[in-house]
Parts: C-alpha cells; sequence; structure tokens
C-alpha cells in the first residue's frame, strides 16, 4: 500500500471528519517548519508528509481510492479496473493507460494556510479565508501559486494569492495586557528561598473555537535575595479569546511584614529599646536569624540616640550572588526614666563628674 496515511495522522481508519481535523491541527502545529528552526529539514519533510495525508483522507474521492488501491493506485501507478470507481472518484487520461486517477500533492503551506483561515490558532486573521475561495482558480482554491511567511509564530505575513491576484499584508492580533498578582513572601522565605505552587483558573478554547474552564498549578521558585518589586511571568496564561493573543500572568513579589527585621535594600535592621543605663554601660543582645541561628552580639561602646551596631554578612543575600550578604544594622531606644530623687541626680552628677 506504500505510505499508510492513517498512521502517519495518527487516526483509525473509520476516521470521522472531526477527527482528521484535529489530528492535522496537533501535529501541522508541532512540524511547521517555522516551529523548528534547528531542525528544519527534517520538520519541512515531515510537514509535508503530514498535509499530504490530510488532503488524501479529507477528501472522499481521494480516500475511497487510496482505500481500494493504496498510495500507488492514488498516484496513478496502478490503474484501476474501470472508470467509475469506487466512491464517485475522478479519473483522467494520463497517457500511461486508458483511464487512471492521478492524484498531486498540494503545497503544504497552502493546506496550512488554508486550515487555519490564514491565521492560525492565535488570532489575526481569522475569518478572512472565506472570501478568497476565487482567487487564482483551480481544485485547489484561491491560494494556488501562493507563498506565505507565516505569521503563526510571529513572522511577517505577505505574499500574492492567486496568479496575478492582489498583496496583503498581516493584521497582527492584539495582546491582552498583562494580568499582574501580588505575591506575598515572607522575610524567611526570600532569605532561604522556596517553592510556591499557584492555582489558577482560566479560559481555553478548543479546537471548534468553543471555550471551557480549566484549572493549573504554577510552580514559583522563590530565589534567596528576592526583594519586593521582583516579577515572575507566565507567559500567555490568559483566558484564550477568538483573534486576541492571550494576556501573560505576572507575580510580583510582596513582603509581608516581620516582627522583629525590616529590610533596607540587602541590609536588615532591627531595633531594641534599653535602659538609660545599659546604654551608658553596655548589653549583651541574643537573636535568632532567619534561616533559625542563634546570634550573641556584645556591645560595649556607649549607646547615644543616633548610635547603630553593625554586624557584617548579617543581612539579606544578594539576589545576583547569593553567596554574598548584607549587613545587619542593630538601632536602639533609649528609654530614659521620667522621675529622679535627689539622691539618684546627686548621684549621676558625681558619677559623671558633672
Amino acid at each position: 500500500m506504500g505510505v499508510d496515511y492513517y498512521k502517519m495522522l495518527g487516526v483509525e481508519r473509520g476516521a470521522k471528519d472531526d477527527d482528521l481535523k484535529k489530528a492535522y491541527r496537533k501535529l501541522a502545529m508541532k512540524w511547521h517548519p517555522d516551529k523548528n528552526p534547528n531542525n528544519k529539514k527534517e520538520a519541512e519533510a515531515k510537514f509535508k508528509q503530514i498535509s499530504e495525508a490530510y488532503e488524501v483522507l479529507s477528501d472522499p474521492q481521494k480516500r475511497a481510492v487510496y482505500d481500494q488501491y493504496g498510495e500507488e493506485g492514488l498516484k496513478g501507478q496502478v490503474p484501476p479496473p474501470d472508470a467509475g470507481g469506487p466512491g464517485g472518484a475522478t479519473y483522467f487520461s494520463t497517457g500511461e493507460g486508458p483511464m487512471s486517477f492521478r492524484f498531486n500533492p498540494r503545497n503544504a503551506d497552502d493546506i496550512f494556510a488554508e486550515f487555519f483561515g490564514y491565521s492560525g490558532p492565535f488570532g489575526g486573521m481569522g475569518g478572512m479565508g472565506s472570501g478568497m475561495g476565487g482567487m487564482g482558480g483551480g481544485s485547489g482554491g484561491g491560494m494556488r501559486g501562493s507563498r506565505f511567511s507565516s505569521s503563526i509564530f510571529g513572522d511577517d505575513f505577505f505574499g500574492s494569492f492567486g496568479e496575478g491576484g492582489g498583496s496583503m499584508h498581516q493584521v497582527v492580533p492584539r495582546k491582552a495586557s498583562p494580568i499582574e498578582n501580588r505575591l506575598p513572601c515572607s522575610l524567611e522565605d526570600l532569605y532561604k528561598g522556596t517553592t510556591k505552587k499557584m492555582k489558577i483558573s482560566r479560559e481555553i478554547a478548543d479546537m471548534s473555537g468553543r471555550t471551557m474552564q480549566v484549572e493549573e498549578i504554577l510552580t514559583i521558585d522563590i530565589k534567596p535575595g528576592w526583594k519586593k518589586g521582583t516579577k515572575i511571568t507566565f507567559p500567555e496564561k490568559g483566558n484564550e479569546q477568538p483573534n486576541v493573543i492571550p494576556a501573560d500572568l505576572v507575580f510580583i513579589i510582596d513582603e509581608k511584614p516581620h516582627s522583629v527585621f525590616t529590610r533596607d535594600g540587602n541590609d536588615l535592621i532591627v531595633t531594641k529599646t534599653i535602659s538609660l543605663a545599659e546604654a551608658l554601660t553596655g548589653l549583651t543582645v541574643h537573636l535568632t536569624t532567619l534561616d533559625g541561628r542563634s546570634l550573641t552580639i556584645p556591645i560595649s561602646n556607649v549607646i547615644h540616640p543616633n548610635y547603630e551596631e553593625v554586624v557584617p554578612r548579617e543581612g539579606m543575600p544578594h539576589q545576583k550572588d547569593p553567596t554574598k550578604k548584607g549587613n545587619l544594622r542593630m538601632k536602639f531606644n533609649i528609654k530614659f526614666p521620667t522621675r529622679l530623687t535627689s539622691e539618684q541626680k546627686a548621684g549621676i552628677k558625681k558619677l559623671l563628674g558633672a
């Protein structure tokens, strides 16, 4: 039988028209040469085979000849026994016998453009195909002799239609505006990094253009050191609509307030309230870091209202190089006594030499 068109499209021999369309849509999108720039030679061969198989099986006359005589009979290599032919197939005189069926595959690009309405599933010029049936004549509709640079994968779409027909340029499909969502993260998440799972619900279009709602789980890998305002983009995860490229789904990092630390760039700031006696005589500060370690920080300096104690490399990881870290900066609120006795005042004066 030569080439098995049914196997090539991955359908059963009794496949209906809808089955053939679904199979061709999937395989043509997979093997279109523009989608395979690194494997273009193989893709072109596959694309041509898929298109030929779809052209034969979607045409009742060609399919009837193929089912009875195989590829050889379809292409005139085995003349059928009578001119009536199975399924009302048409026969032509080829010079090789009194009557034989002759099948010449159409241009694969023409079949693709005609199938997708000269735009493809991502929108653009859908609906224009119905007005081009008369251009160029011939059994293939108005696309005979045409050559395209497909717009489906982002190239410009241009070319002459038919033989002597006019030319036209693609109307670039509109892309929906990005959908932005806040993604609150704790300082612990942004210090150590984490993975978040986000469940989304969106509408997608099936083969016939009808929409259905589906749910998806998106995985977001939070990297150590990410800052507020960092954006994570999932391209075209918005709702699918006719002639509109789906919106990008964008998550924007936000920082949850922390009970101990605040962030200033790559630095972490902690503010401690201490007594006047501690400010004058020193103290030891105990802290638990964002990754669970215990820090003991002795301070012997006199602490004045604008004093900062800096602990190097105990801040947030740098976003571009997490092995580097900012500093931990300690600030202090000094709690002054509201009342002093005469004896206390005298003692302080004596102590300070005032």
